[in-house]
């Protein structure tokens, strides 16, 4: 992506305003898609013929969580396994004179338009229907980088009500379109193409979501790290960066982004290995001489400590991890790296050798923006109580671990 010229996100947002098209790519480790994004208030019938004829994809329509709260849009699923986590809910119709199959371009942007219209209460949309909102994330792609979530951003930052139409675009025959084929679309119908990754760049100079505490310095077992707290703006949760050492701009700094586990990391339980990982991290940290720890108060894969023991409980009763969040209502991985990519930046880290047996963290730091140049496994030493647990984060959820027999 960095050999081709995107435009810049104001030129993007100027675009926006106007009332154009634009053509929004996400990373090429996520969907490695281009979705057609215009501002909701901004729609045409004329709008909806293109990205139906142009685009191919599904047209949907992001919405904030407070919309969606409402107008009453339930969620489609209540367990959610989508791969990206994608928050479709229910589809809908405008219960309007004019609306008649609900799926013609005028019956959708009728649609549209009351999505977005503060007078527009529930009993005014039918359900199901043939437009598909999808629930953004609160913070927007700070918190998930989605094609959802830029919709939203894109439309509040050029004043405009915070909602977006989009449509992912394929090929003539039927395939994705990638970046070449995105840029070559861009040229032909003369529209911006902008890149989400440059999209939270842009909001990361303007909009924190942290505030930096004191720091002193920790004397550990491991060795003498500078410990500083950070509390996170939305919702006063803190976190916690250990630091050892220092470093030069541009120097990738080994780095380990853990979740708080209050079981493994401060009781010492065997059920999995996170206290040992972190142990092992602060080990090697302290060898290099150099290196980072965020601990974000993620108890649980995001699920809170009250969940975590209630999926234990399923688990004693013969579910596996995975299964135990679905049961409860919740994803495999609750996670989000928005925050933690803003904690690292601000601490002067932009490329790191990334300590973690975990996939998934590598795609979501980068999706923030950061380069992860090595990953280096944090494995340890399985036991009688946590082979089951391993072998699940390694069959399920893609783990690197090797020493699962």
């Amino acid at each position: 992506m960095s050999d081709i010229l995107l435009n810049t996100i104001p030129e993007g947002i100027e675009a926006i305003k106007r009332g154009e098209l634009v053509v929004v790519v996400d990373d090429e480790d996520r969907e490695n898609e281009g979705d057609f994004i215009v501002a909701s208030e901004k729609i045409t019938p004329g709008i909806i013929n293109f990205m139906t004829i142009h685009g191919r994809g599904l047209i949907c329509v992001a919405l904030t969580e407070k919309r969606c709260k409402e107008l009453d849009l339930e969620l489609m699923v209540g367990k959610n396994t989508s791969s990206h986590e994608t928050q479709f809910t229910v589809s809908v119709d405008a219960i309007h004179p004019e609306v008649t199959t609900g799926i013609s371009t005028n019956d959708r942007a009728i649609t549209i338009k009351m999505l977005v219209n503060q007078e527009t209460k529930p009993e005014h949309l039918g359900r199901p229907g043939h437009i598909f909102p999808l629930k953004a994330k609160n913070r927007g792609v700070l918190r998930r980088s989605g094609h959802t979530e830029a919709a939203v951003d894109l439309a509040r930052l050029a004043g405009l009500y915070p909602s977006g139409v989009l449509v992912e675009i394929m090929n003539d025959d039927g395939t994705m379109a990638r970046l070449p084929q995105l840029v070559e679309i861009a040229k032909k119908f003369n529209l911006k193409l902008i890149a989400i990754k440059d999209l939270i760049a842009y909001l990361l100079q303007s909009e924190s979501l942290i505030e930096r505490g004191e720091e002193v310095v920790l004397p550990t077992h491991f060795g003498d790290f500078k410990i500083i707290p950070f509390k996170q703006k939305s919702n006063g949760v803190e976190h916690i960066a250990l630091i050892k050492g220092e470093w030069q701009q541009g120097e990738p700094i080994l780095t380990r982004v853990h979740s708080s586990c209050m079981t493994g990391d401060i009781f010492g339980s065997l059920r999995c290995e996170c206290g040992d990982q972190l142990h092992k991290a602060m080990h090697l940290i302290e060898k290099e001489g150099k290196g980072v720890i965020v601990y974000m108060m993620q108890e649980g894969r995001g699920i809170g400590l009250f969940n975590k023991i209630a999926a234990y409980k399923l688990q004693d009763q013969g579910l596996d991890t995975v299964d135990a969040n679905l049961h409860l209502g919740f994803n495999a991985d609750e996670r989000d790296y928005g925050v933690g990519a803003q904690i690292l930046r601000s601490l002067g880290v932009k490329k790191m050798k990334l300590l973690t047996n975990n996939p998934v963290k590598r795609v979501g730091l980068e999706g923030y923006g950061l380069e992860v140049v090595q990953v280096i496994p944090l494995e340890v030493e399985p036991n009688e109580h946590n082979k089951k647990y391993l072998e699940t984060k390694r069959d399920r959820m893609g783990h690197f671990l090797r020493k699962i027999e």
